[in-house]
């Protein structure tokens, strides 16, 4: 009889017990050592940490063609997006090079969170610091909060594409839907799906043996004992 594969809610539960550096150890230890994106975006709040399945938006800074009717918020896009949501899921977005606007806020946070998502992952801004704050398990990251209204200057152009967001020690990172993005206060990490389960066992193990190494130090156990135990500093 065939195993039964973990839920996506399941899947999120375990990776939200990583910490980034962990996950950004493993992943080098694997060969991908490029997938930190820029350390500018980060949550909004440091005490709070992000695991969930991508889904990916793509934005443009750029005005409509004249006549064209925005279809971001008034129509399709935002009502697409809202249908594709899923429990342990992060919407995340690639701005466009608008700089500058606050992009989504509270009120449509709160409909991502409604739709199961666990966070929102954006290279530019958001809105509305009061009110993100106090959304229930949900984690924005951002590089900041701006109070610019962004409906006349930045619109949702694409829905579960591949996209790239800035990355640190490389340009560009990839997110592809189905990626699992991983934060907290040191950072975002993209985790390809594709080896996503090899890297989740392996940054299991790398927890609990640095976790053993906190508890005995924290016993009374020497730092040079403790390390010859568990080999993590």
């Amino acid at each position: 009889m065939a195993t039964q594969q973990p839920s996506v809610v399941e899947l999120q539960a375990r990776w939200d017990k990583i910490r980034v550096a962990n996950v950004y150890d493993t992943l080098d230890s694997m060969g991908y050592p490029n997938q930190c994106l820029d350390l500018g975006i980060k949550p909004l709040f440091p005490h709070r940490h992000l695991a969930g399945q991508a889904i990916t938006v793509r934005g443009s800074a750029y005005p409509l063609p004249r006549g064209e009717k925005d279809a971001s918020w008034t129509g399709d896009y935002f009502d697409q997006l809202r249908q594709v949501l899923y429990p342990g899921c992060v919407v995340v977005i690639e701005c466009g090079g608008e700089l500058h606007a606050g992009k989504f806020g509270e009120m449509t946070s709160w409909a991502l969170q409604q739709g199961g998502a666990r966070g929102i992952v954006l290279d530019s801004f958001i809105r509305d610091w009061l009110g993100l704050e106090v959304i229930p398990n949900f984690t924005p990251c951002a590089r900041g909060t701006s109070p610019i209204e962004s409906a006349s200057r930045w619109r949702m152009t694409g829905l579960n594409e591949i996209i790239g967001l800035p990355g640190t020690v490389t340009s560009r990172v990839q997110v592809r839907p189905g990626d699992w993005v991983i934060g907290e206060a040191d950072g975002v990490i993209v985790v390809p799906q594709g080896i996503a389960m090899e890297a989740l066992e392996k940054a299991e193990r790398l927890e609990a043996e640095e976790q053993g190494m906190r508890d005995d130090v924290a016993a009374g156990m020497s730092f040079d004992d403790a390390y010859k135990k568990w080999g993590r500093a």
